[in-house]
This record gives structure tokens, sequence and C-alpha cells, in this order.
């Protein structure tokens, strides 16, 4: 049995995939990202352009096969191997791409749109993580990739209006096509082949848990905030752009917005999320986040003829859509079943990508119908239930997750250690899982002695 120190390094294998899958997801992500600020304006001149229900579906629609597929396909990886289904993932992206770049109709784009999103290569590309690095560097390989989808939203926003110049959105659409061709190479050529694959519960959905993740009120409170934040983010975009042109600003500028709104919100989240995991305030600061996410989408409403003022409540938005897209997963890993992880964050994953669906198609719908107040009191409904649900919340315990190597034990052994392990001080919840030869712990921030688990485990070697 073997119970390495965190401390430890990365081995070079392990920091090549690590970086390498986390840039293949980056394309990917930066592909389904890149045309948000753009879009409608681009939509406008196609056939069925001038319906804005149909310009929200084709924006999110992506969105809905990623949240029917993105589990299926995980559990495919388990089976046929995980670099197989990457494979697929971003032929069926590159295809998407091509067919969007070379609609006539905004119903070609749609089309193009669904089947970028069938690509659902999320849980594969996390799998593959975990078959290639140790327990011990699990999550900070998981939180490198978790941060390129950041730093790949941010630049995406931020090229978007700059690239339209230059190639239009079908140039766009063929260029993330040929990014995701690109990643398939990086796949074969950077990636290595794991020796080992198998089934991880920290990163992998198992049916086995499906009932206690889903009868958790803690989860599904989470759920429905991750629901919410993209629901809301994806409807901003049918307005944003446009309320930006109407008040003076060319479409090419837009940029010099949202550069500066992106980096200052960023900044501004680093103090309260050192606050809340120092000070054990998570629940405080969650809370916060939501009202002042809430004011944001109000302050939207009500600058929209002003590019200052429109400017200044994005800057409210997105600091509160950062913290929160930040501080979310970390609540689900330390709510979550030890044994559950996985499963708790392929739910919540699904859940994101049905809100960013829902929330482009709705909010099309309401603008079509309604106008620009319905669409923003909609967001603002879907946003102030949640701030009702999360002060509702139990406050999560300041716990973290950490993961031991161990031989392959039977089932009583397996046990007997799993209490041995929740005994120790500073160890919350403790599982042993003897098919995956791993010990699963949640201890607690602060007093934790992993030296104790450590000679344990070498004392059971």
């Amino acid at each position: 049995m073997s119970a390495s120190s965190s401390s430890e390094k990365m081995s070079p294998v392990e920091r090549r995939a690590t970086i390498g899958l986390a840039g293949v997801y980056g394309l990917r992500m930066f592909g389904l990202f890149i045309i948000l600020p753009v879009f409608a304006f681009y939509a406008e001149k196609l056939p069925g352009g001038d319906n804005y229900t149909l310009i929200g579906i084709a924006l999110g629609a992506y969105g809905l096969t990623q949240a029917l597929l993105q589990i299926p396909f995980g559990w495919l990886s388990d089976r046929i191997g995980r670099k197989p289904v990457i494979y697929l993932g971003l032929i069926l992206f590159a295809a998407g791409s091509l067919i969007a770049a070379t609609a006539t109709d905004i119903y070609w784009v749609i089309a193009g749109r669904i089947i970028q999103g069938a690509g659902a290569i999320s849980g594969a590309i996390m799998a593959l993580a975990a078959d290639l690095t140790r327990e011990e560097h699990r999550t900070k390989a998981m939180a490198t990739i978790g941060m390129t989808i950041g730093t790949v939203f941010a630049l995406s926003l931020i090229t978007a209006p700059i690239l339209d110049q230059w190639i239009g959105v079908p140039g766009i659409f063929a260029m993330t096509g040929i990014l995701a061709l690109l990643a398939m190479l990086i796949i074969r050529k950077i990636i290595p082949d794991p020796q080992i694959s198998r089934f991880h519960s920290d990163t992998e959905t198992s049916v086995d848990s499906f009932g206690s993740v889903l009868s958790n009120p803690q989860l599904l409170r989470l759920d429905y905030g991750i629901f919410a934040l993209h629901a809301a983010l994806m409807a901003l975009w049918l307005v944003v752009p446009s309320t930006l042109r109407q008040a003076g600003m060319a479409t090419s500028d837009h940029w010099q917005i949202y550069f500066p709104v992106l980096v200052l919100s960023v900044v501004l989240i680093i103090p309260a999320i050192i606050y809340g995991e120092k000070k054990a305030k998570l629940k405080t600061v969650f809370i916060a986040a939501i009202a002042i996410l809430l004011l944001g989408q109000i302050l939207l409403a009500m600058t929209a003829n002003s590019i200052w003022g429109t400017a200044i409540a994005l800057l409210v938005f997105f600091a509160a859509f950062n913290l929160l897209e930040a501080s979310l997963p970390s609540l689900i890993s330390k709510i979550a079943p030890v044994g559950a992880k996985g499963t708790a964050i392929g739910i919540y994953s699904s859940t994101q990508f049905l809100g960013a669906f829902s929330g482009a198609a709705a909010g099309g719908y309401l603008l079509e119908t309604y106008g620009t107040t319905a669409l923003y009191a909609f967001c603002s409904v879907l946003l102030a239930i949640w701030l009702v649900l999360a002060g509702t919340m139990q406050a999560p315990a300041a716990v973290r997750s950490k993961m031991y190597s161990v031989q392959k034990l039977d089932s009583d052994k397996s046990k007997q250690l799993s209490q041995q392990l929740a005994a120790i001080p500073g160890v919350h919840e403790a599982l042993v899982l003897m098919d995956e030869q791993v010990a699963y712990l949640k201890v607690d921030m602060k007093g934790f002695d992993e030296d104790k688990v450590i000679k344990l485990l070498a004392e059971e070697a």
C-alpha cells in the first residue's frame, strides 16, 4: 500500500497530460463561447434571423445536446476507451462547426450548434486526466482544467468582436472547426496512453450514486444555482451587444468594454475568495455574490441607454458571476458524499449546460414576444429564487478532499480501513474503494494530521 506525500511534485508525464488536456478542453470551449458577443448581429442578416426566438435557440442549442450526452459519453469512455470517445467528440464538434460556417439560414446554424454540443467530451477528458495522474495530484490537475475554462471564456469575449471584423462569424465557425481538428493532434501526439484505465469516483458519474446525489437538498440548491447562473448569462448576450450598439459603440469596439470589465472583475473577487476559504465564511460570501449578481442584472436593465452605465453594470454582474463560478464547484466538493463526488459534479455540469440552452431559448422567446423588459425580468426572477434557496442552505463544513492510493483489498478489509481512517482526528468522512484502490477522505481545512493517515496506510501495507 502506498501513501505518497502530497508535497511531491507532478511527474513530467502528469504535467504533460494535465497541460495537454487543459488545452484540448480550452480549445473546444473557446469554440462554443466565442460567438456569444457577435452572433445576434450576424443572425439578423440570415433568412429566419429576424426572429429572436430562433436566434436564442441557435445561441444555446449546443447546451441541450451537451447536457443530454455528457454523462453517456463518460460511460462510453469506460467501455471503449477515453481517446476514441474524445476523437469522436472532436469530429462531431468540427462537423457542427463546418455546418454552421456554411449555413444559408438560421435553421442550419441551429443544426450546426446542436452537432457541436453533441461532441460532449468533458467527462471523457476528466476521466483521462484521472487515469494519467496520481491521486495526490488529481485535484491539482482538475483545477488546472477548470481555470482554463475561465481563461478561455474571457479570451473569447475579448477576441470575438475583433475576429468578427476580420473573418466574420462564418470564419469564426470555420476556425473553431480547425481548432477541433488540431486538438485531435494534441490527443494523438502529446497526451500519453494510460497504462491502466478504470472508473474514478471523484471524476466520473456512477448510476449507483444517483439516488444519494439527487435526494440531497443541499446539492439540488447548487444545481439550481448553476442552472440559473448560466441561463442569465446566455440571455445576456441577446441584449447587451445590441444595447452597446444602440448607445453608439461600434461592434468592433465592444472588446474595449469586455476586456477591462473581465480583468477588473477577476481582481475584485480574489479578496472575497480568500476571506471565504480562510475564515470559513463561504455561505456568507456565496449569498452576497448572488445578491450582487441580481443587482447587476437590475442595473443592466436600468442603464440600457448608456455605454458607461452598461459597463459598470457588466462589472458588477461579472464580478459576482466569476466569484460564483469559482465557488460552486468547491461547494459541490464539500457537500457531496465522499464516494459520490464525480456523480455530483456530472449532474451539476449537465444542469449547467441545460441552463445555457434554457436561458438562451427562453430569453429569445421573451425578447421576441414581449421585449427586453420581459427578458431582464425573467433573469431577475431566476436569480431571486436562487437567493432565497441559498439563504436556506446549510453552511458547508470547512473541509477539503484528499485521496490516497491503496493496494487491492477485500471488502472486509476496505470497510475496516475506512472506519480506522474516519476515526483519525480531523477526518470528517473516509471511504476506501477496493475496486479503485483509493481511499477518499474529507478532512478539516486546519488541524488535519496527514502524517497519521500516511502512517496508518503504511502499517496496513
